[in-house]
């Protein structure tokens, strides 16, 4: 019989038990939280598990759970039964992450996508004014079916049956995509596709295009398998995982004028202007009456998909716009914004290939030399550059610039976002975040050149003969050898930058130019006032942005982390501040960990220490610790770690001012 004391040992021992299995509950989710988000393709911006970040159980927490569980298993084990299922409750029921985000993403999306019955009969009325037999239902059924039609391709990895219904861009965004998958070993599986409404929420009419929103509420099933599997093995594993209901906004441009062929266009496989059978091919070009099919001249063309949570219903201005279609009437925003779309697809897709010779037709010489540069020098220590879930949220023209002596400018603000960094070359790529990205695409154009309207939104082919370009490292057309890539008759890049640098190069010259008007006018009639100087590319409308965007307080928050990684071992302080700011900033705290452990790869390039472009970053953090007019204690720790990382800790008090 055992003695008294041993048999009341347990219970002297439970307080300990008690507090080691509350501790274990609160643990859990440093494991369990550690995970990458924004695996998205064509679907989507939803979380896909992922390992990394998290700092795991203490060690002497483990051995005190298996010496309790050792002892007395009768009290642990219940414990540990009632403390998985209270964390399997707060998982479902309290945490704000994974099916959580997804449902307030949703319902984001749902928010930004309504509008009333009288905005939908007011587009309808307008397009019926110049088009009679437009009808908004069976429009609306060739959405549902092409949305349907697409998942297939993309199920199947051919895009090739939807070609005709989509810009040269968006082809191209496709195809990437599914070459980015590829190189990373995987395939999307996808079952149990379902469209649940459908429904017109938008209308902007030009005079070169009509862009009419349709917003696709669906349901999928979706995952990620080794890309050797069949499409039935696909298939079977989508079938076992839940399925998701996504909104995303499509966005389908026409020509003003055109007019709806019934039972006489694509979706009946015929040409939508002549009405002959259209066999499709690479050129998407009608053999008989020569129509490019995919230009938007004719019929409704995909132009773009946006994720509905991140859809915008305004149509902001455009610097120099006007000035710009003196010379060139039929410059549209539609067709240029494809082209900086098209030239970015083709961009991320030669870096991910490591082969810069494939932008040859797109971009100039200057562009081409210093990614080439870029690429060798990363070659030349077995690495190269990785992007993986690559998705684009925002094409934006910013200002146009004509230059009637040389080449007018266009700069095109591209908002993107992947798991990008640096990875060894013919190896699996690091585990990395999904971080926003947002840069600068400086296109150019000879002076006086014209926009080509018989193409289109088929931006991706010859100025001289029309034909479709290739991937060939040549720089002139196979077909009549048209020299390309030099801006003398249609776009090209010149440049693309991270957003700070492009902000400071935009500034300084904004700068000089004013100066040099200043100075003209000065010359010619005597001392007049200066014209006023942006500074900072739209700086308030910057300021903004920043507030109010998560992505881009995701993008300032992770540039923090990798530049706080890049300096060397990260300090508890450092950590603990960058973690209030995830919180006050409505980050994941998991993907802001992995960026720390990623360090500097992350982005393309950080901000050099003393720069201009850093101090442009610093005010954008200033900005956001500002959004309720004032600067705490711990905020003001934080802005003046920041500025000991960027080299400016004597310009912080003049951008915290009096806060």
């Amino acid at each position: 019989m055992p003695s008294c004391s041993t048999a009341k040992r347990p219970w002297r021992w439970l307080p300990g038990l008690l507090t080691v299995s509350a501790l274990l509950v609160l643990a859990l989710p440093l494991v369990a939280l550690a995970r990458g988000g924004g695996g998205e393709h064509y679907t989507s911006s939803r979380d896909r598990g992922n390992g990394g970040g998290g700092d795991g159980l203490p060690i002497w927490l483990l051995f005190e759970l298996i010496r309790f569980l050792f002892l007395y298993p009768k009290v642990t084990v219940p414990l540990l039964i009632l403390g998985g299922v209270a964390y399997w409750l707060y998982k479902r029921n309290l945490h704000p992450d994974a099916t959580t985000r997804r449902a307030l993403d949703q319902r984001e999306a749902e928010v930004r996508t309504e509008v009333s019955g009288r905005d939908v009969q007011g587009w309808v009325n307008a397009l019926k004014l110049k088009d009679p037999s437009f009808q908004l239902e069976p429009t609306l059924e060739k959405v549902r079916w092409l949305f349907i039609e697409l998942q297939k391709s993309w199920f199947r990895r051919d895009m090739t049956p939807v070609r005709p219904f989509l810009s040269d861009a968006t082809w191209q965004r496709f195809n990437v995509q599914l070459a980015l998958m590829q190189a990373q070993g995987v395939r999307d599986a996808l079952a149990d596709m379902k469209v649940l409404d459908v429904q017109l929420i938008g209308l902007h009419q030009t005079e070169w295009y009509d862009s009419i929103h349709v917003r696709v509420r669906a349901s999928i099933r979706d995952t990620d398998v080794p890309a050797n599997q069949t499409d039935a093995q696909a298939m079977a594993a989508a079938s076992k995982v839940a399925p998701e209901t996504f909104t995303e906004v499509w966005t389908f441009v026409r020509k003003p004028g055109a007019q709806t062929r019934i039972g006489e266009d694509l979706f009946q496989g015929k040409c939508p202007n002549c009405g002959a059978p259209f066999k499709g091919g690479a050129s998407n070009t009608c053999e008989f009456c020569e129509a490019v099919v995919n230009s938007g001249n004719y019929d409704w063309t995909l132009a773009e998909i946006t994720q509905g949570v991140e859809h915008v219903r305004h149509h902001k201005q455009v610097d120099g716009l006007m000035q710009a279609r003196a010379d060139d009437p039929a410059l549209n925003l539609e067709m240029l914004e494809d082209r900086a779309s098209l030239l970015f697809w083709k961009w991320i897709d030669a870096q991910s290939r490591n082969e810069p010779r494939r932008l040859s037709k797109v971009a100039n010489a200057d562009a081409l030399t210093k990614l080439d540069a870029e690429l060798g020098q990363l070659a030349k220590q077995g690495r190269r550059r990785v992007f993986l879930e690559c998705a684009v949220g925002a094409v934006d023209v910013r200002a146009l610039e004509v230059h009637p002596e040389s080449f007018d400018e266009a700069q095109v603000e591209i908002r993107w976002s992947a798991r990008m960094g640096i990875g060894p070359v013919n190896e699996k790529p690091p585990s990395l975040p999904t971080v926003p990205q947002r840069w600068v695409f400086t296109l150019l154009r000879r002076h006086g050149a014209k926009t080509n309207t018989d193409t289109g939104m088929s931006t991706d082919r010859c100025p001289q003969c029309n034909a479709p370009t290739t991937n060939s490292a040549a720089n002139t057309c196979e077909f009549c050898g048209t020299v390309l890539g030099n801006g003398e008759r249609d776009w090209v890049l010149a440049s693309a930058l991270p957003f700070e640098s492009w902000n400071v190069q935009h500034a300084q010259r904004t700068s000089r130019n004013a100066a040099r008007y200043q100075e003209a006018r000065r010359a010619e009639r005597g001392t007049v006032p200066p014209p006023p100087v942006d500074v900072g590319g739209h700086g308030h409308d910057d300021s903004d942005r920043v507030v109010t965007d998560v992505k881009e307080r995701e993008r300032l928050l992770y540039m923090m982390a990798s530049i706080a990684a890049a300096d060397g071992d990260v300090s508890n302080a450092e950590r603990r501040l960058l973690k209030l700011c995830a919180e006050r900033w409505s980050v994941s705290w998991a993907n802001v960990e992995m960026a720390l452990n990623a360090g500097p790869q992350l982005f393309e390039r950080l901000v050099p220490r003393g720069s201009p472009e850093a101090e442009v970053f610093l005010r954008h953090i200033v900005e956001m610790a500002l959004v309720d007019g004032r600067i705490d204690r711990k905020e003001r720790k934080m802005l003046q770690i920041a500025a000991q990382h960027l080299g400016l800790e004597e310009k912080l008090p003049a951008l915290i001012g009096d806060h």
